[in-house]
């Protein structure tokens, strides 16, 4: 026997084999058979060629990837890789060989790829760092800075501050660590939610890897091997959410066409010449798009080139009228370093200890996150991991011009640490210790209510925590409420609702019809805001690449912010008082006739889109600890929320739980595709099963020389 693949009740593959490197294999072998449409999906996605079978509304993330040589990067780091850590590059390759074997299988038992008239394709060593990479560019969310600049050249530098809150982002979480002095066994807990966009097959995959070096249960990363972000490896666990640190900048370059190519110009005054190439991205049903790939000193031009922004006056500063900045380039630690990290996962897997997580750790690369640890000594950790560079400030807040001097990096900022307050850890992408790190963070609001959550009893166990991931107080309400308390003079509907509303307990359960109410109010208050002729510069749709739009959009950021704008000394002249007035009346005249549920549904996105959602409504809403994230004014339907819920308890392994929104299978209509959703909507999680007499045997794997 070299490898053996178990299942559980729920389809969660537990597998055992006689090395790392073989179970690596079994694992890669196992994901493309549960998830082989998912994983062709993501390898196309790192490469920027999705759109070949998705067509053209795939087009702009893969015109991204190219320009941001995403691919590139993944084959860089991967060399390195070899030259720096040559046994974690060929556990890596043993994974991609375990793709290679399983997705054949795979595919034939997924409907997606008939449908797409796809054939499956070929793994290369680098595509489990392309898709770690493709995964988390957007992470630390250097779009903001597009959005920065647009409101700071029409709105004022105020502007920055205002709408500085966790906007359209891709990822925030929940975590908790209870020490041992405030659990029921003496022994540590952690727990938490990791939220991201709710895709379908899910972004995390439940998961158990043993071999006689180790014995992990978490939840991992499809295409990547290990267990990078949540895990319990028996007698040491660790979890993770977005520090919000800021690692990405965008360097506004001046470029210019001459006989031998593109040259950038340098902070140096000096004019130098500039990476080009020409790719070809295949559209589905349409002709091929010509990508001019360009890349400067700084990094990749994500955006315009030597002819100019196309129009992008974002770019154009006073004093530049006769000079402007042509394009963007982006700059990100992988593309400096050429390391991804991926040194970090083998030790994490073979962490007996919290000080072994913590060394494990200095080898984490990207995304930069907080992480809480704890082992079965009682031991604790909580700090940041990941690679920050050190430069200006303004790097950090807006473009920088790329041909002045001071705008460099110049080192990387050591990861801070903290400790625990009453016994308790609390990570909700609030400022914490990461706040040195970052310009816009989270809301407090999960945060202060997890840490209010816990402080109602003096102890707990792993079977009383779901109680705190399923709370939907939403604090972020008050300043609108205070605002329907000063409201005077109005019709009787408007004062019934307002009383109601008033009276409302702030939760946005799923059976609410008083948080159906106030999400109606909400989105009106909203919309008014953002017609508003002083935000009118802010309406046009500025020419960045397509996939970053989402960032720009008014709507949403007015959204996100609304408690900071209602509760501004002052906002560009506009009557809050009576835009609030006006969408009570409106509100009131066409109040939703049923509960928050009826429009805030899960709303997965699947590469394949299936037509109308159906789904389940939910409860809970984007600044509540059950963060399922709508976008007041666009939308109540939810596209991000916790993808994954856990509770990993130290004293033992046995009752630790965890659960996915969907299920273990990728393949639609399997018995465990969505038999975790009841479960997830309800706050319930799965135990953690260890005992292998308890589990199903399903594949027996060959030696591995009887592979070749």
């Amino acid at each position: 026997m070299t490898s053996e693949t178990y299942r559980d009740a729920w389809g969660i593959p537990h597998l055992r084999a006689t090395s790392a490197r073989e179970l690596a294999r079994a694992q890669g072998r196992v994901t493309a058979v549960d998830r082989a449409w998912q994983l062709e999906v993501e390898r196309h996605r790192a490469r920027g060629t999705s759109a070949s079978f998705l067509g053209a509304p795939a087009l702009s993330w893969d015109v991204f990837v190219r320009r941001a040589r995403l691919d590139d990067t993944a084959r860089r780091c991967f060399t390195a890789l070899q030259r720096r850590d040559p046994e974690t590059a060929d556990w890596v390759r043993a994974y991609v060989d375990g793709v290679n074997a399983g997705l054949s299988e795979g595919a034939a038992r997924t409907p997606e790829f008939a449908r797409a008239g796809l054939a499956p394709g070929r793994w290369e060593p680098w595509t489990p760092l392309g898709v770690w990479l493709g995964t988390h560019i957007l992470f630390a969310g250097f779009p903001a800075k597009l959005w920065r600049e647009e409101a700071i050249r029409h709105l004022g530098p105020e502007a920055a501050g205002l709408f500085a809150t966790d906007g359209p982002g891709t990822a925030g979480s929940n975590g908790w660590l209870l020490s041992g002095a405030r659990t029921t066994t003496g022994l540590p807990l952690l727990a938490g939610d990791p939220h991201r966009f709710l895709e379908e097959p899910g972004v995390y995959q439940q998961i158990r890897l043993s071999c006689p070096e180790f014995d992990v249960t978490g939840l991992a990363v499809p295409g990547v091997p290990g267990i990078a972000h949540f895990a319990h490896t028996g007698s040491a666990a660790w979890a993770i959410t977005n520090a919000m640190a800021d690692y990405q900048d965008l360097y506004r370059e001046r470029l210019r066409r001459t006989g031998a190519g593109v040259q950038a110009l340098g902070p140096d005054g000096v004019w130098r010449r500039a990476s080009r190439e020409v790719e070809l991205v295949a559209v589905a049903g349409e002709e091929a798009v010509e990508v001019e790939v360009i890349e400067t000193e700084r990094g990749p031009v994500i955006a315009g080139g030597p002819e100019g922004l196309g129009g992008l006056e974002g770019a154009l500063r006073p004093g530049e009228e006769n000079t402007p900045a042509t394009a963007l380039a982006l700059r990100h630690p992988p593309r400096v370093t050429e390391d991804l990290g991926f040194s970090a996962l083998l030790p994490l897997l073979r962490a007996r200890t919290v000080a072994d997580v913590d060394r494990a750790l200095d080898a984490w690369a990207e995304p930069v996150n907080v992480v809480q640890a704890a082992d079965t000594t009682g031991a604790v950790l909580h700090r940041v991991a990941g690679r920050v560079p050190v430069r200006a400030r303004a790097n950090s807040l807006r473009l920088v011009p790329a041909w002045e001097e001071g705008y460099e990096w110049r080192g990387w900022h050591t990861p801070p640490y903290a400790g625990l307050e009453d016994g308790v850890a609390v990570m909700a992408n609030q400022r914490g210790p990461a706040a040195p790190l970052g310009v816009e963070f989270a809301p407090p609001h999960r945060a202060d209510r997890i840490r209010a959550l816990l402080g109602r009893r003096p102890s707990w166990s792993a079977a009383d925590l779901p109680a705190v991931h399923t709370d939907t107080h939403l604090a972020s309400a008050a300043p609108l409420l205070d605002h329907l308390a000063a409201l005077t003079a109005l019709t009787p509907d408007a004062a019934r609702l307002r009383d109601r509303l008033l009276a409302w307990d702030r939760h946005m359960d799923a059976d609410s019809t008083d948080a159906a109410a106030y999400a109606a109010l909400r989105t009106a208050v909203v919309r008014r805001l953002a017609a508003h002729p002083a935000f009118a510069p802010l309406t046009e749709t500025p020419a960045y690449p397509e996939v970053l739009l989402p960032w720009m959009s008014l709507t949403a950021r007015i959204g996100f912010a609304l408690e900071h704008l209602l509760r501004a000394e002052e906002l560009y002249g506009i009557d809050r008082r009576e835009a609030v007035r006006a969408a009570l009346e409106e509100t009131a005249a066409a109040p939703p006739a049923g509960p928050w549920s009826d429009s805030h549904r899960v709303a997965p996105w699947r590469a394949l889109p299936e037509g109308p959602y159906t789904e389940p409504g939910l409860a809970g809403d984007h600044d509540c600890v059950n963060c399922t994230t709508a976008v007041p004014g666009i939308t109540d339907l939810a596209a991000r929320g916790p993808a994954a819920r856990y509770v990993w308890d130290l004293h033992d392994r046995r009752n630790s739980r965890w659960i996915v929104p969907f299920g273990a299978d990728g393949v639609p209509g399997a018995p465990h595709h969505r038999d975790q959703l009841p479960l997830w909507l309800a706050g319930d999680m799965a135990p953690v099963v260890t005992d292998w007499t308890l589990l199903t045997l399903e594949h027996t794997d060959l030696p591995e020389e009887a592979h070749a």
